[in-house]
Formats: structure tokens, sequence, C-alpha cells
């Protein structure tokens, strides 16, 4: 369904003498044959009409939707056709968490993972295998059978609201089978047949090409016109149910995505239930060959625990559910040439080593650069300049050199010295004891400087949209910046002044640097990059203290308090708030505005709260009726108490629910008090 067989004006000539009655009548009747031949087309791919049939009643609805625009509807197929043109994506917190997957990528990792799994939960337990599509995750939400809104994943948490762009998406249904509101999760993906068409397209007009699927998808998700992003043909497949509203006696992942099939949504039929972990391994060999004849990219096999009740028993750790794997496909390793070792200097003065190789192929793209980690990997592997080196892209994401091939050596290689000083400052490097890293202590050192710049307005933390790092440099070469403060300095005519920097592209990062003000404690605590704080510690300290006041004034004491944090990070976020630089910082980002408190649901500690919580760690397992378990941990942590997700000596109390497994047994072994779910909500309701 691709051209337009007939002009909007012959419609309007048609459609002219309708009275608003017969017109909305007329919209009901093409938009009902539009969803239903959509569906047939997109969804089933059996299509039932022509696609000049299907065409030409798009452009009676158009026309009638030009005459009468109070009858367009929220789910009018005239969506897909795209929207008006954004100023900027807007930021959306995802309800239920969109959690990565860990990797097996072998027989031995699904070995690991299955004998886990039933250490866990029981012998009686059984599989999904789902292909790993190899697009961009993507989360949609419902609200009475309507499409209310489409988002990225972003960091897992926070991602970008991209709604009208994924209505361009014909396989997205806009209004389901039933009216229920819920959160669905998948992949928008780049078939392989439109990739091939955009690139030939982008290639006759002398623009860049897309590298693979996966980039193109992405970067046409995130056009602020959605009409380039209907005119590049995105799909989809849904995966699963991230937030669902009723009570749907649903019990397992394979009766979720058949009763996502119901609704209407495209889910990949490839998808199988296996018994055994030797069926899901006969699974995932057969799609290593059939692979390559698929009309798009997998990039693996995702795994998951079939019982919603098993998948709750085993729970998730902070990055990735425990239910859950990824097998990914051997990544494909190709010979190149070294041409020679890149030095750059990272935010925390770190000397690294990469790679310059001679331009080649790997996993769909060109790779002319690869990691060498630290100079005792390439000791190791006797790296040389001029060597023949084996490449390969670790996950199929990142390019590394594996070995060597030293039988091809010419005798014209060079060995390859780490320098004794900065190439950016000059200043005598040092390998600290206990690290294999050389290290610039000056902090000073432009490149440490610059790279904390990129860091501060990364994803992960200010997520200061078009603040990338070639814009840091320009605005850090030209002296516009020295510190991170100064990105709140920042006026629209130095933005303007800059190389490729129009007035839209300047008032739209102005607004994007005004709204990360409003970011909460932790996005700009991480983005500080005091040593040893992650993403993950960064909200623990958040939640803890509350404000950055507080947390500048705790003691090592106080900081070793908090469950997760340690010597090392304690010492090093007492250091960093000692000096003075770092508290007029502080006071200069006060000043521009920027934000000092946590925004989130803050735990209140046991010496705040006279709950029987207050200090205690709490379990939980099995499948609880009334709250869901994130509903119940927020609850538990909210009164003082810590939740844990494994049963130890140290814990105080384990909530079990339906069909609790091994953690409960462990807790009746070693004595520790066991609640239901009913107790469990008397005592929070008190």
């Amino acid at each position: 369904m691709s051209g337009f067989g007939a002009t909007r004006e012959n419609f309007n000539e048609r459609t002219g003498y309708m009275d608003l009655h017969s017109a909305e009548k007329r919209i009901l009747e093409i938009s009902s044959l539009l969803n239903h031949y959509g569906y047939e087309y997109y969804v089933l791919d059996k299509p039932t009409v022509p696609d000049a049939e299907y065409d030409k009643l798009m452009q009676e609805l158009l026309a009638l939707e030009d005459q009468f625009p109070q009858l367009k509807t929220a789910d009018s197929p005239s969506l897909r056709v795209g929207g008006a043109v954004l100023d900027l994506f807007e930021k959306v917190e995802h309800r239920t968490p969109m959690l990565s997957l860990g990797n097996a990528f072998n027989e031995q990792d699904l070995r690991d993972f299955d004998r886990r799994s039933r250490q866990a939960v029981g012998e009686d337990i059984s599989y999904v295998c789902e292909l790993k599509i190899d697009g961009l995750a993507v989360s949609l939400r419902y609200e009475e059978g309507l499409f209310a809104q489409g988002a990225t994943r972003g960091d897992g948490t926070i991602g970008e609201d991209i709604t009208a762009n994924v209505k361009t998406i014909k396989s997205v249904p806009l209004r389901l089978r039933e009216t229920v509101s819920l959160e669905v999760r998948g992949e928008a993906y780049m078939p392989k047949r439109s990739f091939e068409s955009l690139n030939q397209v982008r290639k006759e007009r002398g623009e860049e090409l897309f590298a693979n699927p996966r980039n193109a998808a992405a970067g046409s998700l995130r056009q602020l016109d959605p009409k380039i992003a209907a005119s590049r043909r995105l799909d989809v497949f849904l995966y699963g149910i991230g937030n669902f509203s009723e009570n749907s006696g649903i019990d397992s992942h394979s009766e979720g995505l058949d009763y996502l099939d119901r609704l209407g949504f495209k889910t990949n039929q490839e998808r199988s239930k296996c018994a055994t972990i030797e069926e899901v391994i006969e699974y995932v060999n057969s799609w290593g060959e059939k692979r390559p004849h698929l009309p798009y990219e997998i990039d693996g096999i995702v795994i998951k625990v079939d019982s919603y009740a098993y998948q709750a028993a085993l729970g998730t750790t902070a990055k990735s559910p425990r239910w859950a794997i990824a097998y990914k496909f051997p990544a494909e390793e190709v010979v190149t040439t070294l041409l020679d070792i890149e030095l750059s200097v990272g935010r925390t003065g770190v000397i690294t080593p990469t790679a310059i190789l001679e331009p080649v192929k790997v996993a769909g793209t060109t790779v002319q650069r690869a990691s060498l980690h630290n100079e005792d990997l390439i000791r190791e592997k006797d790296i040389k300049l001029g060597d023949k080196v084996v490449v390969k892209k670790a996950g199929d994401i990142i390019p590394e050199v594996v070995n060597v091939l030293a039988d091809q050596r010419t005798g014209e290689e060079v060995e390859f010295h780490m320098p004794t000083h900065c190439p950016e400052c000059e200043s005598e490097l040092v390998r600290l004891e206990g690290e294999v890293a050389l290290r610039c202590i000056n902090p000073k050192c432009p490149a440490q400087l610059r790279e904390g710049l990129i860091h501060f307005v990364s994803r992960v933390a200010m997520n200061i949209e078009g603040l990338g790092e070639k814009v840091i440099s320009q605005l850090f070469a030209e002296k516009l910046i020295a510190d991170v403060a100064d990105i709140y300095k920042l006026t629209r005519e130095q933005l303007l002044a800059l190389e490729r920097m129009g007035e839209k592209s300047a008032t739209n990062l102005i607004k994007a640097i005004e709204i990360s003000k409003d970011n909460s404690l932790e996005k700009l605590l991480f983005g500080l990059g005091i040593r040893h704080v992650g993403a993950k510690a960064a909200k623990t300290l958040a939640q803890a203290f509350g404000s950055m006041d507080k947390l500048a004034q705790a003691s090592k004491e106080d900081l070793l308090s908090i469950n997760e944090i340690g010597d090392k990070m304690a010492e090093s976020i007492v250091a960093y708030f000692e000096k003075e630089e770092a508290v007029e910082l502080i006071n200069e980002l006060v000043a521009a505005g920027v934000n000092m408190e946590y925004k989130g649901t803050r735990p209140v500690s046991p010496e705040e709260s006279d709950s029987i919580f207050a200090g205690k760690t709490v379990v939980l397992t099995g499948k609880l009726e009334r709250l869901s378990r994130n509903e119940a941990k927020d609850k538990i942590e909210a009164l003082g108490g810590n939740v844990a997700g494994s049963v130890s000596k140290k814990t105080h109390l384990v909530i079990a629910g339906e069909e609790a497994g091994s953690k409960l047994t462990k807790a009746q072994e070693l004595g520790i008090e066991v609640w239901d779910e009913e107790k469990l909500l008397v005592e929070l309701n008190k």
C-alpha cells in the first residue's frame, strides 16, 4: 500500500455536498474499513484488497477530515501519514521500569540460567523463546482501548515521548479490540527491504548512508518531523505487557502474547514454548542457521520463564530480570590491519588506547576503531603497529581486537610503547596501586574537563537534549564553558556563533538546558562524576539524604550506614565535598536554579519511623494479589524498611504470596518470621 491513486481535490468534489451527519457516518465507515484492511496487510500479511482500493479510501477520509475537522478522531487512520513538526521530545517516566536483559553467549550460559531458575522455583518450569529483533525498544500505553502514548526506553526509567512518530507505524493499532487500559513493550524495527530502499534514496541525494537497520530505525523514531518517520516504513513486534490494570486471569508470558494477538497487536509468530533447556538450545541453534533468510535483522534469541508467578519469585537485579536472558549469536570475526594506536584521556584521567584499523565491515557496519582497554592487554596479546588482527563486535555492538595473526608478520611491524606523560596536558602519568591503568592526575587537564562536561550532559546524567559531544567540544574549545555551571550561563547568541548551529537548534538547546534544571537530585549527583558513584549509587544516596546539602554534610559513618555504600565510595564522597572547588561549583549551580532535592518517594530512615518495618530487611516472594511487587517494595521502604532480593541470616521478615518457592523454604529453615499478604496490608495501613 504505497502510493496514492487519486488526489484529495477529486474527493473534495465528491464530498462537498455532504452534511455533518452524513460525513460522520461515512468517516466511521471508511475508518472501520481502513483499520480492517490495515490489520490484514500489516499484521497478518494477508491483504484482501488491492493497494489502489486502500489508497482511494484513505484519500476520501483525508478529504472529509479537511472539510469537517471536528470529526477527526484520536484513532483516525489518517494519523498514519504524520502530523505537525515537534519542537522537542518531552520526557516520559515509565510506570514500570524497562530493564535490560542479561546475556548468554554459549550453551553453558543457557544451562547455567536453567540451573539457577530451577533451583529457585523448582523443576516444573517451562520457557518461551522469541527472536531478538535488532531495533529500538518502545513502550506503548493505551487508555480505555485507545492509543495514548509511545515512548523510547531511554535509561530504563525515563524515556522520550515519540507518540506522533509511533502513530505512523501502520502495524501499531490506534484502537484495540477491547476497551482495556494497559502498557505494552515491543521492538520497533526497519525491515531489510525498507532499509535498502532508504539507503538507495540517500545515496542518490548524496547523503550519508545508515550503517544498519537498527540505527536507521532509531534515527527515524527520533525525528521531530513525523512525516519523515512515516516515510521510513517502520514496523513493530510487541513482546510483553508492562502494566495492565485489568484482572485478566493471564498467568503466563505465552498467554500474554496470545492475548496481545487477540487485542490486535502484531507479535512475532516464530516464538516457541519449550519444556526443557534442551528444547531451548535446539531452537537457538535452528535460528542461528535460518537467521539470514528473515526479512528483518535479529541478533539473538530471548528466553523467558513462562509462568508469571515464577517470574515474580525469581525477581530482578537492579538492571535485569532474573527470569529472562538474551542469547547473543556468535560475533562475526574479520581480519584487518592495525594502522595505529590512538590515546584518549577519560574524565577520571585514565589513558585508554584505541586501535585505528584499516576500515572493514563487521556485523553490518564499517569499523575503523576498536578498544584495546589498557597497556597490559596490548602486551598480553603482543599487539604491534602494522599487525594483521582479528576483529569482532562484542555482543554485536562494541568492536574489539580478538588476537594477532603473528604468522602473517613481515618484520616491518613496530612495537608500541605507552607514553610517560599525558598526551593532552603533558603531566607525568602514574599507575595507582592495584590498578592496571595509567592515569593523569592533573585536575586541570583539559581532556578530563571536557570529558567531564560530556558525561554531565549525557542521557544517564542530566540528559540535555542536543548538547552532545561535538557541541560540548566546540563550546570548550571556544572557552565558552570551563565547568558544568557554565552550561547554565550560555546564551542563545553564544550558541548561534557555533558552526552548524541554526536558530531553531539554539532555541531548542536553551530550552533543554532550562528543562534539565528540574531533574531530580540523583541525575545531578551522577553527572558531577564523583569517583565510584555510579547511577544506581547516586539514586540510593539521593533517596537516603533527600538533598545535596544533607549529603554534603554526611560523615563517612553516615554514608556507611546506608545499604550498598562501601568504604571506597564513602571516602570518595567525603573527599569530594571537602574540596573548596566542589563547594563553589555547587553554589554556582544553586544560583543558576538547578534543583538540589530528590523528587521521588523518599524512604524514611529507621530513626524517623515508628513503623514495625523500620530498620528491618524484608524479602518478598510469590505472587501478591492486591499489590504489585513494586508497590509493596515502595510502601515498605517508605516506612523505613529495606527490601532485599534474597533470604539470608540478616533477613528479618519474609512476605510470602501464592506459589512462594525456595525463598519461603529457606526462611522456614532459618526460623525467619513469615507473613502472608493480608498481614502485610494490615501493618501497612496502621
